[in-house]
C-alpha cells in the first residue's frame, strides 16, 4: 500500500529494548549528568538518520526522540534528514506516545515504528518495510578547537584562575561563573554539557546562559527537539531566535562560537552604534551580524563604554563546560 509518512509517523511508534528495566522502581531523576543514573529512557532518547520510501521515492528522513519524563516521549520527523544536516525546512511531524507495558508506545495502528538495537524501524500495518533511520551521534565541526596565539584562555581543564565564583568537577567547569578580565570586541569557542532532565519543562529543563560582556545572552537550555525560541538553547534572550534550533539532545557535548563587536559610545557617554554578534550552534550559523539594542533579560551588567566580562548563569541546574577561550580583536 501507498503509506501517508507524516500520519504514519504519528500514528504508532513501538519501542522495544533488551535491557531488564524495573519501571515502577525509577523515580524522575532531576540535573543528572552521568548516563549511566539516567532512567530507563535515556537509551531511546537521540537522534536517528536513514532513508524511507515516501511516495514511491527514496527520501532521507531524520528523527529526534525526546524523553518526557515516565515513558512520554516526543518525537519529530524531519524531510531531508536532521537539522543542519539535510532537512529541507518543511514542517516537522511533531508526535507524542507514552510506554506502555511491555514497552509499546501506541497511537493508532496505521503504522509501525520499532526502534531496535538503535535502529528504528518503520513499517506499514500489512508489515511492508518503510525504512530504516540507525541512532547517530553528531559531533561539532569545531568541537576541540584549539585558542588562536595570543588568545585568552579561561578555562582548558587545569584550574579555575581566570574566573570568580569557578568550581571543578574534576576537569569540567560548573556553572556559575565570571571571568576576571573584562573584555570589547571577541571571538569566543565555549564547549558546554547540558544535563539530562526528563520531567521538566521550558527554563527548568538544563537552564544556564552565556553572557557576552556581561550583558547580553545567548540562552543554554535543553532544547532540543524544540521550535527554537528566543528563549531557547542558541536564542539571544528576549532579542531574537536562531535561525536554526541546533540543539543536541542532552549530555551530549555542544559548542558556541560568538565573534562579538561591543556598542560604541561619544566622548559624552551617548551611544551612537548597538552591539552585535554573530553565533554558530554546533558549527551553524544561527545568527549573523545581529544588532543588539539592548541588554537582555537579568543581565548582571548594565549596558554602557566600559568593558565586560563574561558571564555563564547559575540558573539552578547542574551544566559542564570546558575549553572556553577568547581570542580579543579591535
Amino acid at each position: 500500500m501507498r503509506l501517508n509518512l507524516p500520519l504514519a509517523f504519528a500514528c504508532c511508534l513501538t519501542m522495544t529494548t533488551f535491557l531488564s528495566v524495573d519501571r515502577s522502581c525509577l523515580a524522575q531523576v532531576k540535573g543528572v549528568l552521568d548516563p549511566k543514573k539516567a532512567d530507563a529512557d535515556f537509551v531511546y532518547q537521540g537522534e536517528y538518520s536513514g532513508e524511507i520510501v515516501r511516495d514511491g521515492i527514496k527520501v532521507n528522513l531524520g528523527v529526534q526522540l525526546v524523553a518526557q519524563g515516565g515513558g512520554k516521549f516526543l518525537g519529530i520527523g524531519y524531510f531531508g534528514g536532521l537539522p543542519g544536516d539535510g532537512w529541507n525546512g518543511s514542517d516537522p511531524i511533531r508526535s507524542e506516545g507514552d510506554i506502555k507495558d511491555g514497552g509499546v508506545v501506541a497511537f493508532t495502528t496505521e503504522a509501525d515504528i520499532k526502534i531496535l538495537d538503535g535502529v528504528l524501524v518503520i513499517k506499514d500495518n500489512e508489515g511492508g518495510s518503510i525504512g530504516e533511520c540507525k541512532k547517530v551521534i553528531r559531533k561539532s565541526p569545531t568541537m576541540g578547537e584549539e585558542p588562536p596565539r595570543g588568545a585568552v584562555v579561561l578555562f582548558d581543564g587545569k584550574n579555575v584562575d581566570q574566573l570568580i565564583g569557578g568550581k571543578l568537577d574534576g576537569e569540567l567547569l560548573e556553572q556559575g561563573v565570571t571571568s576576571k578580565q573584562k573584555f570589547q570586541n571577541f571571538s569566543l569557542h565555549l564547549e558546554f554539557m547540558l544535563s539530562y532532565n526528563p520531567a521538566e519543562r521550558g527554563q527548568g529543563r538544563a537552564n544556564s546562559g552565556c553572557y557576552c560582556q556581561g550583558r547580553y545572552e545567548v540562552q543554554i537550555l535543553d532544547s532540543f527537539g524544540l521550535t527554537g525560541e528566543n528563549n531557547e538553547c542558541g536564542g539571544i534572550y528576549s532579542i531574537r531566535k536562531p535561525d536554526l534550533n541546533m540543539c543536541f539532545p542532552p549530555l551530549s557535548w555542544q559548542t558556541y562560537d560568538i565573534d562579538f563587536t561591543a556598542a560604541k559610545y561619544d566622548a559624552a557617554g551617548k551611544k551612537t552604534d548597538d552591539a552585535k554578534m554573530t553565533v554558530k550552534h554546533n558549527g551553524v550559523e544561527i545568527h549573523k551580524d545581529v544588532v543588539l539594542p539592548k541588554t537582555t533579560t537579568a543581565a548582571p551588567v548594565a549596558e554602557g563604554p566600559e568593558p565586560g566580562p563574561l558571564y555563564l548563569q547559575d540558573h539552578g541546574n547542574p551544566i559542564r563546560f570546558r575549553n572556553i577561550w577568547i581570542a580579543e580583536k579591535k
